[in-house]
Formats: C-alpha cells, sequence, structure tokens
C-alpha cells in the first residue's frame, strides 16, 4: 500500500514544473511557442445575487450570465454573444453537478436552458444532467456541451472544477483518481465529448474554499463569494478558480493552508492534453461587477 501524506505547495510547485517541462520536451513543441498561448476568462459578481439567506436571484444570475458572455466574445448585445457559440440546429447537454451539500443551481441551469431557446433550439433538443450522462439521448447525441458547477475543495483532485465535472462521462471513475486525480483531462479527449464544449461555468456564488476528507463539507468555509468564473477554455476557468480558493484560504487563516492533495490535474491538462492554459500569468482576467473582496 501506498504512503499517503499532505502534500505541500512546495511539492506542488516542483510537480508541476516537471511536469511542465517533461510534456514539452517530449511532445516536440517548445516552452517558447507554448508560452505563446493565452485565454481569456470572465470574473463577473454582483452583491444582490444572493438574498441574506443564500438563495439564488435567478433574474440577476441570468443577467451575470449576459453580460459575462457580452464580455468574453466581445459582442455588443449578449444575444449575438449567444449565438456566436450556438445555433438553433444543436443538440445540447448542458454538464451540471448534483452534490448534494453543493448541487449547480438550478436557477443557473434554468438560465442557461431559457438562453439556448432563445437561440432557437428547441426544448427538446436540451438536456441537463450529470450522474445518468451515459444513459442520456441529448448527451449521447450532443453537437455541443455547457460545463457548470460549483467551485469547490475535493479530497482526490484538489478542486472540484470543470475538468473534473467530465468524469460522469466514464463508467470507471476510480480510474481516474490516482496521483491525484492527474489524468482527468483524458477524458475530454474521448469522442462523446472530445470538441464539443463551448462554454465552461464556475459557480462561484457560494464556494467552498477549505475541506479534509471524502465528501467533507462544512458551512464555516462556505462564504457568499456571489461571482461566476466564465470561459470556453475549462484549464483556465479551473486556474483561475483554484487561485480564488487559495487566496481565501490564506485570507482566512492568515496562512496557505495546503490541500490533501494539490490541483496537478489542471496543469496536466494543459501540459500533456493541450485543453487550455493553466498558467496565471497567459490567463487574461476580465472583472465585471461587485469588486468589494474580489481577492484576485
Amino acid at each position: 500500500m501506498k504512503e499517503t501524506r499532505v502534500i505541500t505547495r512546495r511539492d506542488f510547485l516542483r510537480g508541476t514544473a516537471g511536469v511542465a517541462l517533461t510534456v514539452a520536451f517530449h511532445s516536440g513543441i517548445s516552452a517558447t511557442a507554448q508560452a505563446k498561448q493565452k485565454a481569456k476568462v470572465v470574473l463577473i459578481r454582483n452583491a444582490e445575487v444572493l438574498t441574506v439567506g443564500g438563495k439564488v436571484h435567478g433574474e440577476i444570475l441570468g443577467q451575470m450570465l449576459d453580460e459575462a458572455l457580452r464580455a468574453l466574445l466581445v459582442e455588443k448585445e449578449p444575444a449575438q454573444a449567444w449565438r456566436k457559440l450556438f445555433k438553433a440546429s444543436d443538440i445540447v447537454g448542458i454538464k451540471s453537478n448534483v452534490w448534494y451539500n453543493m448541487p449547480t443551481p438550478k436557477e443557473l441551469e434554468g438560465a442557461l436552458q431559457r438562453r439556448l431557446m432563445e437561440v432557437g433550439i428547441p426544448e427538446k433538443n436540451i438536456g441537463i444532467g450529470d450522474r445518468r450522462v451515459l444513459s442520456n439521448p441529448i448527451f449521447l447525441n450532443s453537437t455541443a456541451l455547457i460545463n457548470a458547477r460549483p467551485v469547490r475543495t475535493h479530497h482526490w483532485s484538489g478542486i472540484g472544477g470543470c475538468i473534473k465535472n467530465y468524469i460522469t462521462f466514464v463508467s470507471n471513475w476510480s480510474d481516474y483518481h490516482g496521483e491525484a486525480c492527474s489524468d482527468l483531462g483524458k477524458i475530454w479527449t474521448y469522442p462523446l465529448v472530445q470538441g464539443k464544449t463551448r462554454l465552461n461555468i464556475l459557480s462561484a456564488l457560494q464556494p467552498q474554499f477549505y475541506g479534509r476528507g471524502a465528501h467533507f463539507f462544512d458551512r464555516r468555509y462556505v462564504w457568499p463569494y456571489k461571482g461566476l468564473i466564465v470561459g470556453t477554455d475549462p484549464v483556465a476557468v479551473d486556474a483561475v478558480g483554484a487561485r480564488l480558493l487559495q487566496v481565501k484560504r490564506t485570507a482566512y487563516f492568515g496562512e496557505d493552508r495546503p490541500l490533501d492533495v494539490p490541483p496537478i490535474h489542471i496543469t496536466v491538462a494543459d501540459k500533456k492534453y493541450h485543453l487550455g492554459v493553466s498558467d496565471l500569468n497567459r490567463i487574461d482576467l476580465i472583472k465585471l461587477g461587485w469588486r468589494e473582496e474580489v481577492l484576485i
């Protein structure tokens, strides 16, 4: 049996640097060429999107989503931005997350479905699912996917983000839990999902920034950040989400508290599977809306 231990931030930085150099060497792509790649991510917040009791204000959330997409795709009108990503003939699966402590907000699922229908996609060609996507005809026949889930700490992968959210597209989940879930990016290369994801959204309305152990949930470590992190690049979106959780942990504890495992799958998804950009220095982060305690 392998010995398990908490991996420190120093271990994380050392390990990801090694992965980056090794993959760059064997892939035939120079480090200079890889460094030229950039990504854009939108962080939008609204102080009124949650009630005092934590209920989501659906109309405000829809407006946040529209504004984020407009900025992401550089369009004057939200409708133009949505039509830039989807067409009326598409069959779209909205990949949500049903973890009972922090599911994808129903208001976010509803807003996405409405926007797709406004593009002209019939309701019968839109599906919302998580655990049963492998038996859902919409997902099996999809031409496009939207990836939407809350961002939180995760026992096996460091953080639960967009890359991790596609684990239900395979039946053998445990095969992807080794080495800090480093090979999660491989799932994105399979025909069922490869090249289909048009939009990635991390709900940062009420993220969980700290946790230890499988299925850990503690409201002490959940805070009303009232944001969405949006992009077409899942790796860049996750990198921003991971950074947010790290900064919040440091602010809360007064020191850097490591996770059980570092989220190295984000770097591997970039360097090995070429799914996007993991280097924060190469991510253009556009911040919109409420700026109080934005943190990043």
